[in-house]
């Protein structure tokens, strides 16, 4: 028996162009992350869905009824599905990030997996979160198919374990941009994860990437944010 789970980053939310570190705060889609949604909820349209998990911040809320504009399904909110605590960081610029926490910058672009804010998760605590909270919702919808609304911290920890099977893998993950979708399998037999494809933005026209217009998530950057 299969469980098919499509993974989906949130659409641009606020602190996406305004360039801050969003974390747990609760903040809304911009007008060009409602236009990501539209084609979101087009990509979806002809996908069977059984259900639907999102996280309960308003970012993610918001693209999970994108998602399941034409399935009509009950949407299950999941704070285990939540992103990282930001602690100190949250709210603020990341242009000002390694003047004032020059330590903890470093770790977050040089060796993420150690990364800690001041008074946030510790990224091994955000990593056993999802690997625990994907594996229920993949037991839960034994044999179905459904989609997960997250966020980028806590999907690329949850993707670091399917392709590698460890925290240190996250390096390689990268960052997907607003509404890539991931596809992942979950075998019952082997308990095991396979990835299928991974941060597929197709559905975006380039206008309407995040990733290219952020001067602090461009392509060819590594100090990038949520």
């Amino acid at each position: 028996m299969v469980t098919r789970l499509y993974l989906v980053r949130h659409a641009e939310a606020e602190g996406n162009v305004r360039e801050f570190f969003q974390g747990t705060m609760n903040t809304a889609l911009t007008e060009k992350g409602l236009r990501q949604t539209e084609c979101l909820a087009e990509r979806f349209k002809d996908i069977a869905l059984d259900a639907v998990y999102t996280s309960p911040f308003r970012r993610a809320v918001q693209t999970a009824e994108a998602v399941n504009r034409y399935h009509g399904l009950p949407l299950i909110r999941n704070p285990q599905l939540r992103e990282i605590a930001g602690g100190r960081f949250e709210g603020m610029k990341w242009a000002d990030i390694p003047q004032k926490f020059p330590a903890e910058y470093a770790r977050w672009i040089k060796k993420m997996q150690t990364f800690c804010a001041p008074d946030g998760d510790r990224m091994t605590a955000v990593y056993a979160r999802m690997r625990k909270v994907m594996t229920k919702i993949a037991r839960d919808a034994a044999g179905k198919t459904a989609a997960v609304i997250s966020h980028g911290c806590a999907l690329r920890n949850f993707l670091a374990y399917v392709e590698s099977g460890s925290i240190d893998g996250l390096g390689a993950v990268g960052w997907s941009d607003n509404t890539a979708v991931s596809l992942v399998e979950y075998d019952h037999g082997k308990e095991r994860f396979r990835l299928i494809f991974k941060n597929d933005s197709s559905h975006l026209p380039e206008a309407l990437s995040t990733l290219r217009s952020s001067a602090w998530n461009r392509y060819d950057q590594k100090n990038t944010g949520r």
